[in-house]
Protein backbone atom coordinates (compact mmCIF):
# COMPACT_ATOMS: atom_id res chain seq x y z
CA UNK A 1 0.00 0.00 0.00
CA UNK A 2 1.42 3.83 -1.23
CA UNK A 3 1.10 6.57 1.10
CA UNK A 4 -2.04 8.04 -1.30
CA UNK A 5 -3.81 4.74 -0.47
CA UNK A 6 -4.01 5.44 2.98
CA UNK A 7 -4.81 8.75 2.60
CA UNK A 8 -7.74 7.96 0.26
CA UNK A 9 -8.42 5.01 2.87
CA UNK A 10 -8.77 7.50 5.61
CA UNK A 11 -10.30 10.06 3.49
CA UNK A 12 -13.20 7.59 2.78
CA UNK A 13 -13.18 6.53 6.20
CA UNK A 14 -13.87 10.02 7.73
CA UNK A 15 -16.45 10.59 5.14
CA UNK A 16 -18.47 7.96 6.32
CA UNK A 17 -17.95 8.26 10.32
CA UNK A 18 -19.22 11.82 9.56
CA UNK A 19 -22.05 11.63 7.35
CA UNK A 20 -24.42 10.28 9.48
CA UNK A 21 -27.00 13.08 10.48
CA UNK A 22 -27.22 13.53 14.10
CA UNK A 23 -27.06 16.13 17.42
CA UNK A 24 -23.54 17.50 16.01
CA UNK A 25 -25.05 17.45 11.85
CA UNK A 26 -28.09 19.14 13.32
CA UNK A 27 -25.71 21.88 15.08
CA UNK A 28 -23.64 22.87 11.97
CA UNK A 29 -26.64 22.51 9.94
CA UNK A 30 -28.31 25.15 12.13
CA UNK A 31 -25.30 27.37 11.92
CA UNK A 32 -24.62 27.61 8.29
CA UNK A 33 -28.47 27.96 7.58
CA UNK A 34 -28.65 30.96 10.17
CA UNK A 35 -25.13 32.64 10.49
CA UNK A 36 -23.47 31.24 7.16
CA UNK A 37 -20.79 28.12 5.64
CA UNK A 38 -17.87 29.75 8.55
CA UNK A 39 -20.18 28.98 11.19
CA UNK A 40 -21.56 25.78 10.56
CA UNK A 41 -17.59 24.48 9.49
CA UNK A 42 -16.14 25.79 13.11
CA UNK A 43 -18.99 23.63 14.44
CA UNK A 44 -18.17 20.76 12.14
CA UNK A 45 -14.42 21.15 12.94
CA UNK A 46 -14.68 20.18 16.77
CA UNK A 47 -16.60 16.79 15.53
CA UNK A 48 -13.36 16.90 13.53
CA UNK A 49 -10.80 17.02 16.35
CA UNK A 50 -12.47 14.18 18.20
CA UNK A 51 -12.40 12.01 15.34
CA UNK A 52 -8.66 12.64 15.03
CA UNK A 53 -8.40 11.58 18.32
CA UNK A 54 -10.00 8.27 17.97
CA UNK A 55 -9.04 7.63 14.91
CA UNK A 56 -5.48 7.93 16.13
CA UNK A 57 -5.93 5.36 18.90
CA UNK A 58 -7.38 3.02 16.66
CA UNK A 59 -5.16 3.03 13.75
CA UNK A 60 -1.86 2.93 16.04
CA UNK A 61 -3.42 1.07 18.10
CA UNK A 62 -3.72 -1.57 15.63
CA UNK A 63 -0.22 -1.21 14.09
CA UNK A 64 0.73 -2.02 17.50
CA UNK A 65 -1.06 -5.34 17.62
CA UNK A 66 -0.65 -6.69 14.17
CA UNK A 67 0.25 -10.00 15.32
CA UNK A 68 -2.61 -10.38 17.56
CA UNK A 69 -5.26 -9.02 14.93
CA UNK A 70 -3.68 -11.66 12.35
CA UNK A 71 -4.38 -14.08 14.18
CA UNK A 72 -7.96 -12.99 15.01
CA UNK A 73 -8.39 -11.92 11.50
CA UNK A 74 -11.77 -13.31 10.12
CA UNK A 75 -13.61 -12.80 13.98
CA UNK A 76 -12.33 -9.31 13.82
CA UNK A 77 -13.71 -8.72 10.53
CA UNK A 78 -17.00 -10.49 11.54
CA UNK A 79 -17.48 -8.40 14.36
CA UNK A 80 -16.45 -5.32 12.36
CA UNK A 81 -19.19 -5.66 9.72
CA UNK A 82 -21.84 -6.69 12.12
CA UNK A 83 -20.73 -3.09 13.77
CA UNK A 84 -21.01 -1.59 10.69
CA UNK A 85 -24.38 -3.13 9.73
CA UNK A 86 -26.09 -2.22 12.71
CA UNK A 87 -24.84 1.20 13.10
CA UNK A 88 -25.69 1.49 9.27
CA UNK A 89 -29.70 0.76 10.58
CA UNK A 90 -29.34 2.75 13.62
CA UNK A 91 -28.59 5.88 11.07
CA UNK A 92 -31.29 4.40 8.73
CA UNK A 93 -33.50 4.49 11.17
CA UNK A 94 -33.06 8.02 12.99
CA UNK A 95 -35.33 10.81 12.43
CA UNK A 96 -33.34 13.94 13.31
CA UNK A 97 -35.00 17.38 13.91
CA UNK A 98 -33.89 20.90 12.97
CA UNK A 99 -34.89 23.91 14.65
CA UNK A 100 -36.94 26.49 12.57
CA UNK A 101 -36.98 30.18 12.56
CA UNK A 102 -40.51 29.71 14.04
CA UNK A 103 -39.58 27.42 16.69
CA UNK A 104 -36.52 29.66 17.94
CA UNK A 105 -37.99 32.59 17.41
CA UNK A 106 -37.72 34.19 20.77
CA UNK A 107 -33.59 32.74 21.20
CA UNK A 108 -30.85 34.14 20.63
CA UNK A 109 -28.73 32.79 17.84
CA UNK A 110 -26.15 30.00 19.82
CA UNK A 111 -22.20 31.11 19.94
CA UNK A 112 -20.51 29.18 17.76
CA UNK A 113 -17.72 28.70 19.65
CA UNK A 114 -19.25 27.02 22.45
CA UNK A 115 -20.99 24.85 20.39
CA UNK A 116 -17.88 24.28 18.87
CA UNK A 117 -16.63 22.61 22.25
CA UNK A 118 -20.10 21.06 22.63
CA UNK A 119 -19.63 19.07 19.33
CA UNK A 120 -16.13 18.24 20.34
CA UNK A 121 -17.42 16.70 23.58
CA UNK A 122 -20.83 14.89 22.34
CA UNK A 123 -18.08 12.89 20.31
CA UNK A 124 -15.53 12.57 22.56
CA UNK A 125 -17.71 11.33 25.51
CA UNK A 126 -19.60 8.81 22.46
CA UNK A 127 -18.71 4.97 22.94
CA UNK A 128 -20.15 4.03 20.05
CA UNK A 129 -17.51 6.59 17.90
CA UNK A 130 -14.05 5.06 19.71
CA UNK A 131 -15.71 1.38 18.76
CA UNK A 132 -16.57 2.25 15.31
CA UNK A 133 -13.22 3.75 14.55
CA UNK A 134 -11.71 0.62 16.24
CA UNK A 135 -13.74 -1.69 14.07
CA UNK A 136 -13.31 -0.07 10.87
CA UNK A 137 -9.88 0.23 11.15
CA UNK A 138 -9.41 -3.60 12.59
CA UNK A 139 -11.53 -4.91 9.72
CA UNK A 140 -9.86 -3.08 7.14
CA UNK A 141 -7.30 -6.29 7.26
CA UNK A 142 -4.02 -5.62 4.87
CA UNK A 143 -5.75 -2.02 3.84
CA UNK A 144 -4.52 -1.06 7.20
CA UNK A 145 -0.79 0.11 7.91
CA UNK A 146 1.38 -2.51 8.96
CA UNK A 147 2.84 -2.96 12.52
CA UNK A 148 5.40 -0.34 13.16
CA UNK A 149 4.72 1.88 10.10
CA UNK A 150 4.03 4.91 11.68
CA UNK A 151 4.32 7.11 8.87
CA UNK A 152 1.23 5.33 7.01
CA UNK A 153 -0.35 5.34 10.35
CA UNK A 154 -0.26 9.44 10.61
CA UNK A 155 -0.91 9.26 6.92
CA UNK A 156 -4.40 7.62 7.34
CA UNK A 157 -5.14 9.55 10.24
CA UNK A 158 -4.85 12.94 8.08
CA UNK A 159 -7.01 11.35 5.57
CA UNK A 160 -9.20 10.84 8.09
CA UNK A 161 -9.38 14.67 9.19
CA UNK A 162 -9.65 15.80 5.66
CA UNK A 163 -12.66 13.49 4.99
CA UNK A 164 -14.33 14.66 7.89
CA UNK A 165 -13.27 18.14 7.35
CA UNK A 166 -14.32 18.19 3.43
CA UNK A 167 -17.64 17.11 4.81
CA UNK A 168 -18.09 19.74 7.01
CA UNK A 169 -17.49 22.01 4.41
CA UNK A 170 -19.51 20.78 1.80
CA UNK A 171 -22.15 20.03 3.87
CA UNK A 172 -22.31 23.69 5.09
CA UNK A 173 -21.57 25.32 1.80
CA UNK A 174 -24.97 23.19 0.54
CA UNK A 175 -27.01 24.13 3.66
CA UNK A 176 -25.67 28.18 3.27
CA UNK A 177 -26.55 27.59 -0.89
CA UNK A 178 -29.78 26.17 0.00
CA UNK A 179 -30.70 26.59 3.08
CA UNK A 180 -34.05 27.76 2.15
CA UNK A 181 -35.02 24.41 1.56
CA UNK A 182 -33.53 22.29 4.06
CA UNK A 183 -36.43 20.59 6.35
CA UNK A 184 -36.74 16.79 8.11
CA UNK A 185 -37.39 15.62 4.70
CA UNK A 186 -34.06 16.43 3.41
CA UNK A 187 -32.36 15.01 6.90
CA UNK A 188 -33.87 11.88 6.58
CA UNK A 189 -33.09 11.29 3.11
CA UNK A 190 -29.23 12.00 3.40
CA UNK A 191 -29.82 9.82 6.74
CA UNK A 192 -31.19 6.74 4.44
CA UNK A 193 -28.24 7.46 2.12
CA UNK A 194 -25.81 7.30 4.55
CA UNK A 195 -27.09 4.29 6.61
CA UNK A 196 -27.35 2.51 3.30
CA UNK A 197 -23.76 3.33 2.66
CA UNK A 198 -22.62 1.83 6.31
CA UNK A 199 -24.70 -1.14 5.36
CA UNK A 200 -23.35 -2.20 2.27
CA UNK A 201 -19.83 -1.40 3.70
CA UNK A 202 -20.76 -4.26 6.43
CA UNK A 203 -22.22 -6.62 4.04
CA UNK A 204 -18.87 -6.18 1.34
CA UNK A 205 -16.92 -7.68 4.47
CA UNK A 206 -18.96 -10.61 5.02
CA UNK A 207 -18.86 -11.63 1.04
CA UNK A 208 -15.44 -10.69 1.02
CA UNK A 209 -15.50 -13.60 4.34
CA UNK A 210 -17.65 -15.77 2.14
CA UNK A 211 -15.42 -16.07 -1.09
CA UNK A 212 -12.34 -16.03 0.85
CA UNK A 213 -13.28 -19.58 2.58
CA UNK A 214 -14.51 -20.93 -0.70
Amino acid sequence: MTLLEYALIGFVIGILTTAPVGPVNVMAIQHAAQQGIRNGLTVGLGAVLADVIYASVAVFGVSAVTTFLDSQFDLIRIVGGLVLILFGLKVFATHPHLISDTDGADTPAPKVGGDMAVAFFMVLTNPGAAFGFVAIMGALGEWRPAHGDHVGAAVMVIGVALGATSWWAGLSALVARFKDKINDAWLDRANRIAGTILICFGVAIYVDLVFGMV
